[in-house]
């Protein structure tokens, strides 16, 4: 454990990411909290280590809240799923891989949810290019930047088909 802060009667704890796995199962077993709430991540640009990641817990039976923090340097990107201990992890790793590029490892279905396979980028890392990028599909369309009131990204309406423009609606036993 590196920190321990107490805020409004809630307690945040900050550990070391190997350890993540003990200590969850630690709370889980011993401390009763048998709820996992939600699983976030911060991305801390310019300082080391980028990234956080914060589980929220609950102990049903003591009605009590717990916070465990824990930073992860960019080179590194990945801790161990805690998915096998809260069954809530699932989707919520797979939100983070997807939206901020941390893996975790031994997951069981780590895959995109929300992007497509194979895209190239993580919408929610603070070096995502909200400007608009050119599309990979020449005369399909292209991003081109818009006010932030109206969101990111406009993308320019094209005469292609659905097949075209989208990938992803092509049936793999179709040309």
């Amino acid at each position: 454990m590196q920190s321990r802060i107490e805020f409004r009667r809630e307690t945040s704890f900050t550990i070391q990411p190997e350890d993540l796995r003990e200590v969850a199962k630690f709370c889980r077993t011993e401390l009763s909290f048998d709820y996992l709430i939600d699983i976030s991540s911060v991305d801390n640009l310019g300082e080391e280590p980028r990234f956080e990641i914060v589980y929220e817990l609950y102990s049903m039976t003591l009605a009590v809240h717990l916070r465990l923090k824990l930073a992860i340097s960019e080179e590194i990107c990945a801790v161990e799923t805690v998915s096998d201990i809260w069954p809530t992890a699932n989707w919520h790793e797979r939100e983070i891989y997807d939206m901020m590029g941390i893996r975790f490892s031994n997951h069981p279905d780590l895959r995109r949810i929300l992007m497509w396979d194979g895209y190239p980028f993580f919408p929610l890392r603070k070096d995502f290019p909200l400007e608009g990028l050119p599309s990979e599909m020449p005369d399909v369309a292209f991003t081109s930047a818009a006010p932030m009131e109206g969101g990111p990204f406009v993308t320019q309406p094209s005469t292609a088909t659905a097949k075209d423009r989208e990938p992803r609606a092509r049936r793999p036993d179709f040309p």
